[in-house]
Parts: C-alpha cells; sequence; structure tokens
C-alpha cells in the first residue's frame, strides 16, 4: 500500500454522447489505484448536460460499479437484459470477456446525480464470463448512530453485509453521512488500498482537510479513518480493495494486461466477435 496521503482534485471531462464529469482516479494527476482505474462523479440538473447519456460501448478486462444518488438511468446490454436504475440503487457489471451496453437518462428534467467506479480485474479473470448484479434502494443496509449514517453498498461494515457481491477483488463500498460536528470512525486493511471522496459539506480526515468534490488517496499511515464534519452535514464514499498487482494496459474501453491482448479486443470489436458468453446471473430485489 501506498505510503503517501493525497488529495486529488477532480478534473472535468467529457464522456459519452456529451455528458460533463468529475473525475479523480484516472486523469494524469492518478491514472490508477491498483484495483481501481476510474472514478467518475456526475451532477447536474440541467439535462443538457446529461440527456445525451452514454449510448451503447463495449467493455472488456474490468468491472463498473454505478450507484445513482439522484435521477433515473436505463441500462441495456447485448444480452437483451434491461436494467432501471433509481435513486439509491446500484449495479456490478462485470464485463469480463465482452460486454456491450448503454446507459441512458429515463427523465427530461431534474437533477441527476451519481457515481461510476471502474474495478479491475486479475489476469486470470479477464476473459470470465460477464456477470450482472443491480439493486434497489431498499436492498442495501443502513447503519444509523447519533453521529452518522453508513449505507453499505458493497462488503461488510459493522456485522451487516451488502448484498452485492466481489469476490474477486474484495472490495468494500460506503456511503457516509456524518452530522454536522460530528466524527466518523472505521479501520481500513493495511494490505489495501483505500479512498474517500467528499461530495457534500466540509471536515478533516486525520488532521486533512477535505475539500469539496476531492479525492483523498488514503496512505499506509491512514488504517485508522477518523472524519470529523463541520458547521454542516458532510457526505462522502468510502471505498477500499486489494490490489492485484499486475501490469494494466488499458485502451479506452479495454483494460488488458498486454498491448496484444488489447489488439485482440479490438479486432474482435471490430469484426463483431466481441460478445463471447451469453449467460448472464443477474440479481435483483
Amino acid at each position: 500500500m501506498l505510503k503517501q496521503t493525497r488529495i486529488v482534485p477532480a478534473m472535468e471531462i467529457t464522456e459519452g454522447a456529451g455528458v460533463s464529469v468529475n473525475r479523480t482516479i484516472g486523469t494524469p494527476a492518478l491514472r490508477n489505484f491498483d484495483p481501481f482505474l476510474m472514478l467518475d462523479h456526475f451532477g447536474s440538473d440541467d439535462p443538457d448536460e446529461y440527456i445525451a447519456g452514454f449510448p451503447s460501448h463495449p467493455h472488456r478486462g474490468f468491472c463498473t460499479f454505478t450507484y445513482m444518488l439522484d435521477g433515473y438511468v436505463e441500462h441495456k446490454d447485448s444480452m437483451g437484459n434491461t436494467g432501471k436504475l433509481e435513486p439509491g440503487g446500484a449495479q456490478l457489471m462485470k464485463a469480463g470477456s465482452g460486454v456491450i451496453h448503454s446507459e441512458m437518462p429515463m427523465q427530461e428534467n431534474g437533477l441527476m446525480r451519481g457515481f461510476q467506479l471502474w474495478i479491475n480485474l486479475p489476469a486470470a479473470n479477464k476473459m470470465d464470463k460477464p456477470g450482472y448484479q443491480e439493486f434497489d434502494s431498499g436492498a442495501f443496509p443502513v447503519v444509523e448512530t447519533q453521529d452518522h449514517i453508513v449505507r453499505i453498498l458493497i462488503g461488510n461494515f459493522a456485522d451487516h453485509a451488502a448484498p452485492i457481491i466481489d469476490d474477486i477483488t474484495g472490495v468494500s463500498y460506503l456511503d457516509v453521512q456524518v452530522k454536522a460536528g460530528r466524527s466518523f470512525q472505521t479501520s481500513l486493511p493495511e494490505s489495501n488500498n483505500s479512498f474517500a471522496y467528499l461530495f457534500e459539506g466540509s471536515g478533516q480526515l486525520n488532521s486533512h482537510q477535505l475539500p469539496i468534490n476531492s479525492l483523498i488517496r488514503l496512505g499506509s499511515e491512514d488504517t485508522s479513518f477518523n472524519f470529523t464534519a463541520g458547521d454542516e452535514a458532510a457526505r462522502f464514499i468510502l471505498v477500499s480493495g486489494k490490489p492485484i498487482g499486475e501490469a494494466i494496459v488499458q485502451y479506452g474501453p479495454f483494460v488488458m494486461n498486454t498491448r496484444e491482448e488489447i489488439d485482440q479486443a479490438m479486432s474482435d470489436y471490430q469484426s463483431n466477435n466481441f460478445v463471447r458468453d451469453r449467460a448472464w446471473i443477474k440479481n435483483k430485489s
């Protein structure tokens, strides 16, 4: 695990058919943070900034985790699956050997807000059959105290387990709300790479003042996580995962271990041989 704690401000990027997102992981400032490849935070109440959505595009060699805070998005894929992500809902899509999918807004006005995280797969799993898990808001456990409210989206916290399971990289993903002037403490595995991203309010994390819409890449000295909110309530995601420790070769939506594997992915896509497996497991509440 990296020793140095570092704050990474978001960079505005245009993705899909013209959607603006705030990206932290996957920028020149932080190319990747093993096993994490990209973190996008999107949010706008201007439909001109999100209505075009993310038309059909391919993925191979990694997983995407999408968490909706506000708004509605429809997922469609090359298997014929359709999912409707509502506020508080989330999906983990294991692209594996290859998936072509789209993510399109289902509203013409109002606030659209959420996160998408790309999670790498080890070489041994990059060509696995695809997998898909989707749950609505009510399926995720919530732990509330006088100081904070924690939603468990992947992994375990305080003897509660999320319905979404990542049995390869062992990622945990929490949505944490800390009440004004209150604190949230937890411990993180020393062998993991972990980060927090603050998207509401203000506060201090282990003596570091965390700016709004920024990521803090935690160092080994931060296995004890202690966040104190400022004069208003604060909200952040806290994510942790076991590093894979393998070469990363990425070309757009293809993430493999060698250039030859990237070339093969491109050739497969161009020759309509990209989607190899059509049997998905879908869990939905």
